[in-house]
């Protein structure tokens, strides 16, 4: 639920892109956006900035200025959640929240789908299993991670879990039922087809 103060901010403060960003439902109640000083702390911790051009500093700073091309830019594609921005801010901003609100913009505005069609494997599994698991099509590449261990602990993990005393990692009939009703009525379904239909263009 919004704070009075930022329900305050969102009526006397326009549309703007900070002012989306801080009345999206994914931002915290006290989201420091507006509170930046540009101190560069963030960037100076954080572990994408250290290997790649992502400048957390940046983002907020384009974010403040209004600049909507941020929401098209590949940089926001390169911050991995890890929150150590959040963790030093001195004002309690998050570079990690205002970019997967970022993320979310761009996927609306469909530039993001196609960032992210390569993932939907994750999310057909979900639809069929109920909960979330590796697709097959990554499989072969954790075999050569981790070997045959883990090649054999696939394959015999039922055997494994009933051995432990676990009941199966699956979810029994009605429950996938369930699951599935949910995924319907949320949209989850429609919008994984969303992301799949980017291929068709």
């Amino acid at each position: 639920m919004k704070s009075s103060k930022k329900q305050e901010m969102s009526d006397n403060q326009g549309d703007d892109l900070a002012h989306r960003v801080l009345n999206d439902i994914k931002a915290s109640s006290d989201l420091g956006l507006l509170r930046c000083v540009q101190c560069g702390l963030c960037t100076s911790m954080c572990p994408a900035s250290k290997h790649s051009d992502y400048d957390a500093r940046e983002i907020i700073k384009r974010v403040l200025d209004g600049d909507e091309s941020i929401i098209q830019d590949e940089i926001i594609w390169n911050c991995f959640y890890c929150y150590t921005c959040q963790s030093v801010c001195p004002v309690g901003n998050s570079v990690c929240q205002v970019t997967q609100i970022l993320r979310q913009m761009a996927i609306d505005e469909d530039v993001g789908k196609q960032k992210i069609e390569s993932f939907i494997s994750f999310a057909d599994n979900y639809i069929k299993e109920g909960l979330g698991s590796i697709p097959r099509e990554y499989h072969g590449q954790l075999k050569i991670d981790y070997g045959q261990h883990w090649e054999n602990l696939q394959e015999n993990l039922e055997e494994v879990r009933e051995q432990l005393g676990l009941d199966s990692m699956y979810l029994l009939p009605e429950a996938k039922k369930s699951i599935d009703k949910t995924l319907d009525a949320i949209g989850f379904k429609k919008r994984v087809q969303e992301i799949k239909d980017v291929r068709n263009r």
